[in-house]
């Protein structure tokens, strides 16, 4: 699950980066790197076992 949620993070903070450059399409990219970055942050909580 590590490695899922750091490809995750890494492609949502390249996606948000990447919005700058692209021409008619800034918001959409941007709110994509948006939601993978939070969903690299809610796997690790999600299935972290509880005690």
């Amino acid at each position: 699950m590590f490695i899922i949620a750091l490809i995750l993070f890494v492609a949502g903070m390249l996606l948000t980066g990447l919005a700058f450059n692209v021409a008619g399409l800034e918001a959409l990219v941007f709110a994509g790197g948006i939601i993978l970055v939070s969903l690299a942050l809610a796997i690790p909580v999600h299935f972290a076992q509880r005690r």
